[in-house]
């Protein structure tokens, strides 16, 4: 299959927003452990002013999740009835991909930094409300948390931002998202809204963001902030005011209608701050204009505000046909973590399902042209997934036992209820089977670095960070990747201080590979031959392991970041073999 790689000329955002603990240890979204293909709520919790409310990071009892309101109107699920007819799926074979940077109209703009822009476009008035400084309060009492946030948003912000600017709109609409889900992609309410503008099923159809089996639109970073913009337009227009207009996103605007006309029969004030309304909604704008603030001067409130690069952070891949997430985020050189958190859509371990078309990826902008290199290269199956519709009566452990998967990790995938036995008529997503043999199940946590495979020289070599050092650069300079010089070290992003140390494990130069491909620790392409993924770096600091009680394949595939087909090899393991305690496993191939 032939590809063309398009180049880039756009910088990846770096920047964080945090205090003076700038490098907290859970600054990054997930780890590999929180991937399971299912939606989950964060764990922290937020106090707020209003003992109703938590935090953003908790989107299930957050203020910053919607309330029932003309946004919540239906808190059902989209049912298996919803799925369309891009959940039907065969194995793909060939696959095809453009790559296209998002926002290169922001590179000419004045700004180089992202904040200065934002700051330029701030369009609401101050709010006279004892609640702004409540919440600005809390914010910088918080820093951490703060950090946390900024980072996760630094992903979408450029990109959010441009779309904002097209629109006319305010730019404080660009935070808003820090106000409903603190950018986490994967929060999820009680009242069923996913995504970081909290979509619910209902509201999400109604603007076109389609919800089935494989794929959730509420979650799609480019599909639903089009949607959420679209609506916040429509409530601009129909209320002639943005802090009644962001009311109306929070609570409904069938119930902002009433309470001004409610206001108007009694010959009252119809404002934002004249409205009787909840506590949750009474509290949005001005945690809204809290943040504002902070930006606007974070050294009034104690905090540092990084710079983030006025340039594009993602880039699209447009694919011709489905393919594996994991796979995907190898070919991409990318941690399965940044590969979810810029394509949270895709529910199952499948890039499939939009329904409005071939799949899209977000790919980190300095990523896309590796992913089209690799993929050009790589000459095995795209997919180890389909769809399967069940017989009437056909029951789940037989199904499982056909394509080769345990019953319980059959009902994990497809969110089926611990004790049901038969599968009802809805699609399912089982393993593909290869040769008429029965399949053995792909990993879905893909090896922790994503590199070509080289020999290593054995040698450690310590470098102590100096004025000017970037990450790239020390990793050229060493002959290594970038996600191997991070993981050696355990960084978690790309910023590094002065007299930071860093420990290097230097690679010898790859075979078959030109001078300026070892040095980026790359195997030269070759036409028609397969690429090599690298071997996960955390495997190989051990031989072999001991099963112990309650151990699977899949579950030891996962304490060291291998795949579980790899594992198996290694071991020459039916796919159907039942671990014992005791047994003895390599868990790193043969030398």
């Amino acid at each position: 299959m032939r590809l063309r790689a398009v180049s880039f000329l756009v910088l990846a955002v770096l920047g964080t927003f945090s205090a003076t603990a700038a490098n907290a240890q859970d600054a990054s979204p997930w780890t590999a452990d929180d991937w399971n293909f299912q939606r989950s709520q964060p764990t922290e919790n937020q106090p707020a002013p209003d003992k109703k409310q938590a935090s953003p990071d908790n989107a299930a009892s957050a203020p910053d999740a919607l309330p029932e309101s003309a946004m919540q109107t239906s808190a059902k699920q989209a049912d298996s009835s919803s799925l369309d007819t891009q959940a039907s799926l065969r194995p793909a074979e060939q696959i095809d991909s453009v790559s296209t940077p998002f926002g290169l109209s922001g590179l000419d703009n004045d700004n180089t930094d992202l904040w200065g822009r934002i700051r330029a476009g701030f369009a609401l008035s101050d709010l006279d409300s004892p609640l702004v400084k409540e919440h600005e309060d809390w914010y910088s009492a918080r820093p951490e948390y703060v950090g946390r946030m900024m980072e996760r948003s630094q992903r979408y912000l450029f990109y959010i931002v441009e779309e904002v600017e097209k629109r006319g709109m305010p730019t404080e609409i660009a935070l808003l998202p820090m106000i409903e889900s603190a950018y986490n992609p994967k929060a999820y309410s009680t009242s069923h809204a996913a995504g970081i503008w909290q979509f619910i099923p209902s509201t999400g159809k109604n603007f076109g963001l389609n919800q089935n089996l494989l794929y959730d639109g509420r979650r799609d970073v480019i599909a639903a902030t089009d949607a959420a913009l679209d609506y916040l337009q429509k409530l601009y227009n129909m209320f002639g005011s943005w802090e009644l207009a962001l009311a109306a996103y929070n609570w409904g605007e069938g119930s902002v209608s009433r309470a001004i006309a409610r206001n108007q029969a009694r010959g009252e004030p119809a404002d934002y701050l004249s409205l009787h309304m909840p506590p949750e909604t009474r509290n949005y704008v001005p945690k809204l204009i809290a943040v504002k603030n902070i930006i606007s001067n974070p050294a009034a409130y104690g905090l540092t505000l990084n710079s983030i690069p006025n340039s594009p952070y993602f880039a699209t891949v447009k694919l011709k046909q489905h393919m594996d997430v994991a796979l995907a985020a190898r070919l991409a050189e990318v941690p399965l973590d940044e590969f979810v958190a810029l394509n949270p859509a895709y529910n199952k371990p499948l890039v499939a399902g939009t329904g409005t078309g071939k799949p899209t990826l977000l790919l980190p902008v300095d990523k896309a042209n590796n992913f089209s290199l690799n993929l050009e290269n790589y000459d095995r199956p795209l997919s180890s997934w389909q769809t399967y519709t069940p017989r009437h009566g056909e029951k789940l452990a037989a199904i499982a036992r056909h394509f080769g998967i345990s019953l319980a990790r059959l009902k994990e995938l497809n969110a089926i209820g611990g004790h049901k036995k038969l599968a009802a008529a809805q699609t399912l997503l089982v393993p593909i089977a290869r040769s008429g043999s029965t399949p053995s199940l792909a990993a879905h946590i893909p090896d922790a670095e994503p590199a070509r495979e080289y020999a290593l020289t054995g040698s450690k070599t310590t470098h102590i960070v100096a004025k000017g050092d970037t990450v790239p650069g020390i990793a050229k300079r060493f002959g290594i990747t970038v996600a191997q010089l991070k993981t050696q070290n355990h960084l978690k992003s790309n910023r590094l201080t002065q007299g930071q140390k860093l420990t290097v494990l230097a690679a010898a130069k790859p075979e078959k590979a030109s001078h300026s491909d070892a040095r980026q620790g790359r195997e030269a392409p070759v036409k028609g031959k397969r690429v090599t993924l690298a071997k996960t770096s955390g495997a190989a600091k051990h031989s072999s392991y001991v099963v112990k009680r309650g151990d699977t394949v899949y579950s030891i595939a996962r304490r060291f970041n291998v795949a579980v087909n790899d594992l198996q090899r290694w071991n020459k393991l039916p796919t159907n073999y039942n671990l014992q305690p005791g047994n003895k496993l390599k868990n790193t191939p043969d030398n």
